[in-house]
């Protein structure tokens, strides 16, 4: 796990710039750093020292030097292709990285189908001045890109942009439009004008100016009938293999525990000696005692931390700065606390992103099935419905519901995270754009599985956005900002490939979500384990909002010169003091115009 950076073009002060950017990014990789400087290009590097710890130092060049090749990641299955590329190939160390770069030598861009791993890389092809690089299957490793002054700008993380001089730093702002929708950052431009997320599954070539991006991997659903305890076995086969997989390492790997069935089924047979765990010192939002009893019954020692309020507050703006772009996600702040506890004892840490979008684990899943009994009434009847009841001023019970029964999927699903609405987005916003209706991102993956069911789109959805957009990035930011390797052994391409057959109601029934998974999961955990409900991360951000420490707090960032220049700062006054009085819960909506101040202020204002 590391991070890199690079340009190319042939400017002065090659070596000043590339090392200034290497050291934007210098807490994915303390261990060591290396660069490739020619006349048209500039590598940086920085290494977390995972395999290979004596000589997998990065660049690393073909046998007759003529490609360089900077990676972030993991290949789990390297040692196997090694095997079939040694006949041809002379090897100078045992890492990963040395293996991509002869495989792409022998299969060019087909070498990806090869892989098995988490991966951003970029290989550089002396002989014909040509750019490769490429994005993981499901992107749990980010990669971002750029034209600036004519030339390609790249890296794993957007702030080792900052040094380059012919970086211009500038506030996107359909990025903010779209993202107080989604709570993150959904779009392909990033909150940086000009810069770009390479997809998940898509791959890039750049030669003589011309840049061209294709995909190379599009996961889909396609279910099959089958067996109960057939499904079962093969979840708990090929989880077994991944897990396995996802071990293969030279320094010592441990595992985040919550009180999930994913975490807690990844600690359970993992093999290691240490989980880790955090929580509040609130009632309802500490995982801490279940986690020590769960350690305890595997025999694994378990490491924890009760996070204070102060401090999860005064690290805000550490967090919104390593995010580089802003995530209204308040789980965001915790992970940043386990994962620095996790790496004062390790190097690399296994989790549990990604069982919910494979397997069927959001509680919101089961809305198909909650609705269908007013699903069944004439489509005029139900819109008629929803209509009235829309008319009636106040909250009751059920009034949600039935405007929600009137609605089809692709009218209502975006994801985790639905914030603000297109017309509480154009009342807060100073100059709204009246575009970016939330459909014109979602349709064109909705498009792709119109035949399917309902819970399978709603998957879809949160496999291409709310996976990639929000749980990964923050996986990947916080982790790194830590120095720790972060393995997701359920984002396996082999586990995708079990996932993505199972029968609609194996993965969410009336019993259960993610139902054929929890059934694997019976011979490793407790059976309150396996079937416990969905929670997610629990933040009491609610509870401090209402007190007049943390309300005065934001209500200083609502007040102030930026959020005047982006907001009309009565509408978000409303928000925060009809939250304080009880008038509603407002906390997600203030939290994320909240976040995007904070970032404002972490990359523009302190900064300047």
């Amino acid at each position: 796990m590391c991070g890199f950076c690079g340009f190319t073009g042939n400017i002065e002060g090659k070596q000043k710039i590339i090392t200034a950017m290497m050291n934007k990014i210098i807490h994915r990789g303390p261990d060591s750093s290396g660069s490739f400087i020619d006349k048209n290009i500039c590598l940086g590097f920085r290494r977390l020292s995972i395999i290979d710890l004596s000589e997998g130092d990065q660049p690393i060049y073909n046998e007759d030097g003529s490609m360089a090749i900077v990676f972030n990641g993991e290949i789990y299955n390297y040692k196997e292709i090694r095997s079939g590329l040694e006949k041809k190939h002379k090897f100078r160390t045992n890492s990963d990285t040395e293996v991509l770069i002869h495989l792409f030598e022998e299969k060019g861009e087909k070498m990806l189908d090869d892989l098995r791993g988490m991966f951003a890389f970029v290989i550089y092809d002396k002989k014909n001045d040509s750019l490769f690089a490429a994005r993981d299957f499901f992107g749990i490793k980010p990669f971002y890109y750029g034209i600036f002054g004519g030339n390609l700008l790249f890296g794993s993380e957007i702030k080792s942009f900052l040094p380059h001089p012919d970086f211009v730093k500038e506030v996107n702002t359909t990025a903010l439009e779209n993202y107080l929708t989604f709570q993150y950052s959904v779009l392909d431009e990033t909150f940086f004008k000009g810069v770009f997320k390479l997809k998940p599954g898509h791959c890039l070539t750049y030669k003589k100016g011309q840049l061209e991006i294709k995909r190379y991997f599009d996961p889909m659903f396609t279910p099959e009938p089958s067996k109960l305890q057939d499904a079962i076995k093969k979840v708990e086969d090929v989880m077994q293999d991944s897990i396995k997989a996802h071990k293969v390492s030279d320094v010592e790997v441990g595992s985040f525990l919550s009180s999930g069935v994913d975490s807690s089924y990844v600690a359970a047979t993992f093999n290691g000696d240490k989980t880790f765990t955090v929580g509040f010192d609130y009632d309802n939002y500490n995982e801490i005692g279940y986690a020590k009893a769960l350690s305890e019954k595997t025999g694994i020692d378990n490491y924890s931390k009760t996070i204070t309020t102060e401090e999860y507050w005064d690290a805000i703006g550490k967090v919104q700065y390593h995010m580089d772009e802003p995530l209204a996600d308040p789980s965001a702040i915790a992970l940043y606390f386990v994962a620095n506890l996790a790496s004062r004892y390790v190097k690399v840490a296994l989790s549990g992103e990604g069982a919910d979008e494979f397997f069927g684990g959001y509680n919101i899943y089961r809305e198909p099935m909650d609705l269908a009994v007013v699903k069944a009434l004439p489509k005029p009847i139900r819109k008629f419905m929803a209509k009235l009841v829309s008319l009636i001023p106040f909250s009751f019970k059920g009034k949600s519901f039935i405007i929600r029964a009137s609605q089809s999927v692709e009218e209502k699903f975006i994801g985790n995270a639905k914030m603000f609405d297109k017309t509480e987005r154009e009342a807060i916003l100073k100059n709204p754009s009246g575009k970016y209706d939330f459909r014109e991102i979602t349709k064109p993956l909705y498009d792709k599985v119109k035949k399917l069911d309902d819970v399978t789109k709603m998957q879809f959805i949160d496999l291409n956005l709310w996976l990639v957009g929000d749980i990964l990035l923050k996986a990947d930011k916080m982790s790194m900002a830590n120095s720790l390797e972060v393995r997701v052994p359920f984002l396996d391409k082999e586990v995708f490939r079990v996932a993505s057959k199972i029968q609609t109601d194996y993965r969410v029934n009336r019993q259960a979500t993610k139902y054929v998974f929890r059934m694997a999961s019976k011979d490793y955990l407790p059976d309150e384990v396996a079937a416990k409900k969905k929670l997610g991360f629990p933040v009491p951000i609610r509870i401090w909002l209402k007190e007049d420490k943390y309300y005065n707090r934001v209500k200083e960032a609502f007040t102030s010169e930026t959020a005047n220049k982006f907001f009309n700062t009565d509408k978000l006054m409303a928000y925060l003091d009809g939250h304080k009085k009880g008038k509603g819960d407002f906390s997600r909506k203030i939290w994320t115009v909240y976040m995007f101040l904070v970032w404002h202020k972490e990359f523009f204002e302190n900064a300047a």
